[in-house]
């Protein structure tokens, strides 16, 4: 039997052991911790790879969210919609900001915003399109540009599955006004604790940011406003320098091991794998199929040691947190009948052929049996 993990996290940091403990070294040695050349090195080179103007860096992913709307003045009296399947950060931030959610449900096809239903969802209030590429698949960004265009939206997009993933040829965080990118360590790019970005063209908007993300100030002391503290450290900042050098490599290897996925799950008439969106770089931060009997699915393969997971067991609008919003099945429909169907298999770029086949052999043979 084979013990596959979820995420190896061990076998990314052996690839490139080295680099990660000197780096780590350095910044000890030179003892600034927070701020500095380490910090302002990543932020350089994230944005050269991005190909945009500034990146500014932040404590984590959530916190970008928050900062990105306060400082486009998304507050009390606006709407901002967003997806009905995402992780709690996508929605949370934009209560926090002071604005209404406004939930969409999801394509039945690649899990993500479904573009045709965005347009139903607007009011005179809408202030915003809030948009998550799940799983390391972009959304449909012509569409939703479109629609921002039309209705005079601000795009706003969320990051933090689908580093350098594109649409039509263009990377994904460069269609809207600010992008927002999480580092957590699970992520294709991730640190060793958390961390997070904020990537934009706009001069105004960028200053903006980094004011609110440090106390209100650009230089210390001198706080032009009330913000908040959200810096990224010294050494979240040196270890994502050295991985950001790796990290298109990494996503070719999730790509890999996708379409290794594919041909070896080929033939089960229980699953249904993932669909590529056309004219996508789909780089697989998750590897999510439909299956029937899911929960027992999970569980038989937990027993023959391997490791799954949920991305997510219940839709944002059907949390407790979002009680009061009054929502039932039959608005989100799609979100709703695949929670109890997806499932997340093991994904990284170091898996190996043999172990893609032993996880496809065992949910062959469990509904063989």
């Amino acid at each position: 039997m084979m013990n596959i993990p979820f995420v190896d996290l061990e076998a990314q940091y052996v690839s490139i052991k080295a680099d990660i403990d000197l780096a780590i070294s350095n910044v000890v040695e030179e003892k600034i911790f927070i701020g500095g050349k380490r910090v302002q090195e990543f932020e350089r080179e994230f944005a050269l790879a991005y190909g945009v103007k500034h990146c500014i860096s932040a404590g984590n992913g959530t916190d970008t969210l928050y900062i990105i709307m306060k400082m486009l003045g998304i507050g009390e009296g606006d709407e901002v919609i967003t997806v009905a399947n995402s992780w709690i950060s996508s929605s949370e931030t934009i209560t926090q900001a002071g604005a209404k959610i406004v939930f969409s449900d999801i394509h039945p096809e690649y899990y993500s915003m479904d573009e045709s239903k965005i347009e139903e969802k607007i009011t005179p209030r809408t202030k915003a399109i809030l948009v998550v590429h799940l799983q390391g698949q972009a959304c449909e960004m012509d569409t939703i540009q479109e629609i921002c265009k039309r209705y005079n939206l601000l795009l706003i997009e969320d990051c933090a599955q689908a580093h350098f993933s594109e649409f039509g040829g263009k990377l994904v965080g460069t269609f809207g006004i600010a992008a927002s990118f999480s580092f957590y360590p699970g992520k294709n790019l991730g640190a060793y604790g958390d961390a997070g970005c904020i990537i934009t063209n706009n001069d105004q908007v960028a200053e903006k940011l980094k004011m609110y993300a440090r106390h209100g100030a650009l230089v210390k002391h001198q706080h032009k406003i009330e913000g908040i503290n959200s810096r990224m450290d010294s050494i979240q900042a040196a270890i994502l320098t050295q991985k950001l050098k790796h990290i298109l490599t990494w996503n070719q290897g999730r790509i890999r091991a996708a379409n290794l996925y594919d041909v070896a799950l080929k033939g089960i008439q229980e699953i249904i794998i993932p669909s590529v969106r056309p004219d996508t770089l789909h780089t697989f931060h998750l590897y999510v199929i439909q299956a029937r009997q899911r929960d027992k699915l999970m569980e038989y393969l937990k027993v023959r040691g391997i490791e799954t997971a949920i991305h997510y067991p219940t839709p944002l609008p059907f949390l407790e947190a979002y009680k009061y919003l009054n929502h039932h099945p039959e608005d989100f429909p799609v979100a709703y009948n695949l929670q109890s169907e997806i499932l997340s298999l093991p994904m990284y770029p170091e898996l190996s052929e043999s172990q893609i086949n032993y996880v496809a052999s065992s949910i062959k043979k469990f509904y063989s049996e």
